[in-house]
């Protein structure tokens, strides 16, 4: 696979170079509890597919039913279905991606078939079992410096606790602050965690200053545990800017038990970013927003699976106008943190680069999700580096629940390094500068934003 993606003598020399740099992935899904028990994998299955809605997505496009995805089918029926359906799925970045972790993790440079795959898992059970194959041994293997995880609010960090009191550990695992939960307040059980943040704040939530109150004290309580990012991914995004008093008055109508209207929801939304934007560059951190997405679009599989299931999906673009004014009344607030900017939807990409031109310390982010492919990368860094400054580009985040994801960093390299290499081989761009700014891109310009120290 060594000239993966890479095109171009120059490419492959930057490859060279930057394809065993540290990585810093500072968005992603992995539980701090298994990184600190650190259980060894059970079979590839488990390790691979289990909580992969990436791959569950693939199989339900293939026709494959449910048992042989999520359902009570064995472990190699499960395996010998992905080999059905990945077979063929050309262009799909899962395609590559199932290639770099056989070969990464278990050695095996074939390609998944539904012929070989009962000989794949046999072959890889032997990796896990001779190489001990365990979360923290795969994160070690990886060369990962930094994970940043995704933390409600009320979390009580004890995994993060324990993981930081362990010197034997060398990769920093750190919690996000992620507050989706606190203003989905139309949510069903919005009032069951209204009682859950409430006793992890150790104050009572009566009204929006009290939330915004109990907010800042598990903030607090983040950032004394490493905290060095925040991260935002609900569906909804206001479309106008409310004042503190309808604020107060929408949320009193929720703790009173009443229904809001759209108009008052958009007026405690847009206050409550503002408000926690604001503490968010007190405190110093980096502020993620992810935006344009669709949840739990299909009813039954939610009925039947639940969340992180596959149902997720492009949403319609946000407005640049609505995002311009969220981001002016944060500054307007004195409280515009360094902001990183992710679509799903690639419609609105070239105007969410040039409204985050308009900010100091506002930037687009890496292709997200359902952007992630060959295309949506490059795509991605042709728009910044046309309207923005793709030096200051943070790169790429794994952004999964498995353990295996972090050959999505070397995909990315490749990618990078062949985008770079081509503007360099073309004259564009100088060739002496071409290895600094691969490796800013790579891993410099987010550790020196998050973890310099690390």
């Amino acid at each position: 696979m060594n000239n993966l993606l890479l095109c171009g003598e120059t490419a492959h020399a930057l490859y060279a170079a930057v394809r065993d740099l540290p990585i810093y992935d500072y968005h992603c899904h992995l539980s701090p509890r298994e990184i600190y028990e650190d259980l060894p994998a059970a079979d590839l299955t488990s390790l691979w597919l289990a909580g992969d809605h990436y791959k569950w997505r693939l199989m339900r496009q293939s026709g494959i039913e449910e048992k042989y995805i999520t359902g009570d089918a064995s472990p190699k029926e499960k395996l010998r279905a992905y080999a059905k359906a990945i077979e063929y799925a050309a262009g799909n970045p899962l395609y590559l991606w199932t290639k770099l972790e056989l070969a990464a993790y278990f050695g095996i440079e074939e390609q998944l078939t539904p012929e070989n795959s009962d000989e794949i898992y046999d072959r890889a059970a032997a990796a896990i079992r001779e190489r001990s194959l365990s979360p923290r041994k795969l994160i070690e293997m990886s060369n990962v410096a930094l994970i940043a995880t995704t933390d409600d609010p009320a979390d009580s960090l004890e995994w993060h606790q324990k993981i930081a009191a362990d010197e034997t550990f060398p990769c920093k695992v750190i919690p996000s602050y992620r507050p989706d939960k606190m203003l989905l307040c139309r949510a069903a059980d919005y009032k069951d965690y209204l009682a859950r943040l409430s006793t992890a704040a150790g104050i009572a939530i009566t009204d929006y200053s009290s939330l915004i109150a109990a907010a800042k004290a598990r903030l607090d309580f983040f950032t004394e545990n490493g905290c060095r990012v925040t991260d935002l991914g609900i569906p909804a995004f206001p479309t106008s800017i409310g004042t503190a008093e309808e604020a107060e008055a929408a949320f009193a109508k929720v703790v009173a038990g009443g229904e809001i209207t759209d108009r008052e929801f958009d007026a405690f939304l847009s206050r409550a970013l503002i408000d926690l934007s604001k503490l968010y560059k007190e405190h110093g951190l980096l502020s993620q927003l992810h935006l344009a997405v669709q949840r739990n679009v299909n009813p039954t599989l939610f009925a039947t699976v639940g969340v992180d299931a596959g149902g997720d999906c492009i949403d319609d673009p946000i407005p640049a106008t609505a995002l311009s004014k969220l981001l002016a009344a944060m500054e307007a607030n004195d409280g515009l943190p360094y902001t990183v900017l992710y679509t799903l939807n690639p419609s609105m990409l070239d105007a969410m680069v040039s409204v985050a031109g308009s900010f100091r310390g506002v930037q687009v982010g890496a292709a997200w999700w359902f952007m992630d492919h060959t295309g949506g990368i490059r795509r991605v860094m042709q728009s910044v580096s046309e309207m923005g400054q793709i030096a200051s580009f943070y790169g790429m985040l794994t952004d999964s629940r498995s353990f295996l994801s972090y050959t999505r960093h070397d995909y990315f390299r490749r990618i990078l390094c062949t985008f770079i290499g081509e503007m360099v081989d073309r004259g564009e761009f100088a060739a002496e500068a071409a290895l600094p700014l691969a490796e800013k891109i790579c891993y410099r310009n987010i550790r020196s934003r998050l973890y310099p120290e690390v």
